[in-house]
């Protein structure tokens, strides 16, 4: 079992950190550009081309059902489900089977909206309380994993 984050723009690096020390489970940072990340065992990055989707696709070709995604970006979130694993947005919202279609149609409309000049806004700032529901988020994720491989 692993963490992977979708580095670039994560706000939720240093928790990720921290609940995956707690837990004992390695975390891989992938991003475009070197990022510092605290000296682990446990804690590796993978830097990848700067080519458009480089790290998607990095974290597509390097997940399973043991693995634990974190990233905002829906499209990434939904090839991740296909493969069995486990998403977390940095607010702390899992991305699963039954929520990513809504997501992926939500994300196509608002796409469309700012295409035809509408002005719509960006998602709400990150909050103390996205912070707070996502290390709630990640932690029960990696117990129900843990559990799970145990009994296997």
């Amino acid at each position: 079992m692993r963490i992977l984050i979708d580095a670039d723009a994560c706000p939720v690096k240093e928790e990720t950190y921290k609940v995956a020390a707690r837990h004992k489970v390695p975390v891989v940072v992938v991003s475009n550009s070197a990022i510092r990340v605290p000296q682990s065992s446990l804690i590796s990055r993978k830097v990848v081309s700067d080519a458009f989707d480089a790290a998607d696709d990095w974290i597509v070709d390097n997940t399973d059902a043991a693995t634990v995604v974190i990233t905002a970006d829906i499209l990434l979130a939904d090839r991740c489900l296909k493969l069995g694993a486990s998403v977390v947005a940095p607010n702390g919202k899992p991305f699963t089977t039954s929520s990513i279609g809504s997501a992926i149609a939500t994300r196509a409309i608002m796409a469309d909206l700012r295409a035809g000049g509408d002005i719509i806004g960006g998602p709400p700032p990150f909050a103390k309380q996205d912070r707070s529901r996502f290390l709630s988020a990640l932690d029960e994720v990696l117990v129900r994993l843990l559990r799970s491989s145990s009994r296997t």
